[in-house]
């Protein structure tokens, strides 16, 4: 009967209900979208973090000369270090590059097959390194599909051939865009050849390994596989005169826990931002209230002194108020799957997508809750404690 009661209350002031709404919905939308779009950019990169591998890590050594890395302290390590599954030396230097009458200068990879796996690397025709290439330095390149645009203009280009710095290598291999945002753009101007052919012609590379990735094998802790490429470091390059190490290390679980404790602190620091509007929506709503327990106050009377109690006329008025607050955020809520749903519609070319969060709206509901019953109290236990015969008697 009660719940009847603050309905039709609402209802016969429709207007006055929809304006009080106003600030609960705003609120509730505010909360639900913004914490939902962090949370759907959390999820975007997570993936394309996930897609490059979990088992990764990456090293970079700035100690040269009697202490520099080679190809064959690489090999060694990795047939005896059970926590590492395979490397992948990063070599890099520019050169200018030639195909037909376009040249530009680029930047040239020396590297091995174990790159492509774990970059997560993708082939638009031909094929990646193979062993055979780094064995016998071969003189073979594979494009990625900026450098292509830029030099070729067509993907079908695999055995021609270009110049770098004046000698001749083969196109074996063309790479297609990458959808990971952790490598778009990164990798793709750029042009890859075996690492023995590059430490032939580059000086530089030839001075000693300078980056380098590592793979784990699956199940392997990644704690205890960037232990072991610490250990395996600090074994061959050591530490500079002040102790200071000569090498960085880092893995993608670095990067995912520190992503996620941005985005926990963002979340947490736009929903308390959020939330703000909602205590406005309460003030507003306990306004009302208050307006509505003044016009009421002979049918307030007139209750009483046909024996309703003070509990039955607070849970009439407290419910009312927690009646506009649920409408306003269920109101809220649905807005908030629209802009949600429009916003897929607005970001449908990017690897993005934006939904309900289950855990928002729950807070969602709950905060309205206690919004309508703490800003709805006052209101309440006011018109609880009037005399029957002062309401009775109130001429306003």
């Amino acid at each position: 009967m009660s719940f009847k009661m603050a309905l039709r209350s609402i209802g016969s002031n429709k207007l006055r209900a929809v304006l009080t709404m106003l600030g609960i919905i705003i609120g509730v939308m505010a909360l639900v979208v913004l914490v939902s779009i962090v949370n759907g950019a959390t999820r975007s990169v997570t993936d394309q973090m996930s897609a490059l591998g979990s088992n990764y890590v990456e090293a970079y050594v700035w100690s040269y000369g009697r202490k520099a890395l080679t190809m064959e302290d690489l090999n060694e390590w990795v047939e005896s270090e059970p926590l590492i599954e395979a490397v992948a030396p990063d070599s890099q230097d520019s050169s200018m590059v030639k195909y037909g009458s376009k040249s530009q200068r680029m930047t040239i990879r020396g590297t091995t097959p174990a790159y492509y796996e774990i970059n997560g690397l993708q082939l638009e025709t031909g094929r990646f390194l193979k062993n055979a290439d780094i064995l016998n330095g071969s003189r073979v390149c594979i494009l990625g599909p900026s450098a292509v645009d830029a030099l070729v203009g067509y993907a079908d280009c695999v055995g021609d051939e270009i110049s770098l710095d004046g000698l001749r290598y083969t196109i074996v291999g063309v790479l297609g865009k990458s959808d990971s945002l952790m490598y778009s753009g990164y990798g793709d101007n750029v042009i890859y050849i075996p690492y023995t052919a590059m430490v032939r012609q580059f000086p530089n590379v030839a001075e000693g390994i300078n980056n380098f990735y590592a793979t784990a094998p699956e199940g392997t802790s990644m704690k205890e596989a960037e232990a072991a490429v610490r250990a395996f470091l600090s074994e061959k390059v050591g530490t500079d005169e002040w102790g200071n190490e000569n090498y960085y290390v880092y893995s993608m679980d670095v990067m995912e826990n520190a992503m996620g404790s941005v985005t926990n602190v963002l979340s947490i620091l736009l929903g308390g931002i959020a939330s703000i509007s909602l205590i406005v929506g309460g003030i507003g709503i306990m306004n009302i209230m208050l307006v509505t327990v003044t016009e009421r106050t002979r049918e307030i009377g007139i209750r009483k002194a046909i024996g309703a109690n003070r509990g039955t006329i607070l849970r009439q008025f407290l419910l009312e108020a927690v009646v506009l607050c649920m409408m306003g955020c269920a109101i809220g809520i649905f807005l908030s799957w629209c802009i949600l749903r429009l916003a897929n519609v607005v970001v449908a070319d990017m690897s993005m997508r934006f939904a309900l969060s289950g855990n928002v709206v729950v807070l969602s509901v709950i905060f309205c809750f206690v919004i309508g019953v703490i800003f709805g109290l006052y209101p309440a236990n006011k018109a609880a404690k009037m005399k029957p015969i002062d309401a009775l008697h109130y001429g306003g």
